[in-house]
């Protein structure tokens, strides 16, 4: 799409500190990192969200996380680091087009993800599981 920032960036239209790509996949940095090393993995096919991509555009981005984390393990030294992929306006989602943050962390590096939550009943829990089983057929 040719309105779309990480498109512009896959057709070189807009430079990027790249890190890694392939026929299917580019990673790089992130210009507004929430820590030292935050990169964005992203499918070079245009897709607003996961439920979108192909079969193979998913096995080809958790692969290329798969190699490019450790890297950014090893370079920034950190203890351990988080993937995220915000889903939507209501998630944060603020590209429309499906990326992957993988954002290295170190103890006491207050950079913080709350998970707010809550206690969970039961029987809803099983209610739930079944109707979004049957919305898997």
């Amino acid at each position: 799409m040719s309105d779309c920032v990480f498109c512009r960036i896959v057709m070189g239209e807009i430079p990027c500190a790249k890190l890694f790509e392939n026929e299917r996949v580019l990673a790089f940095m992130d210009i507004n990192p929430v820590a030292t090393g935050h990169v964005l993995v992203i499918p070079k096919a245009h897709s607003s969200n996961i439920g979108a991509m192909s079969d193979c555009e998913v096995a080809a981005v958790a692969s290329a996380l798969k190699a490019v984390a450790p890297a950014v393990m090893k370079v920034t030294r950190a203890e351990g680091y988080n993937i995220l992929n915000n889903c939507g306006a209501a998630a944060g989602q603020a590209v429309e087009h499906v990326h992957f943050h993988l954002i290295p962390r170190i103890h006491g590096d207050g950079r913080g993800y709350r998970w707010i939550t809550t206690s969970a009943d039961p029987a809803q829990l099983a209610r739930l599981a079944s109707e979004i089983s049957k919305a898997l057929l």
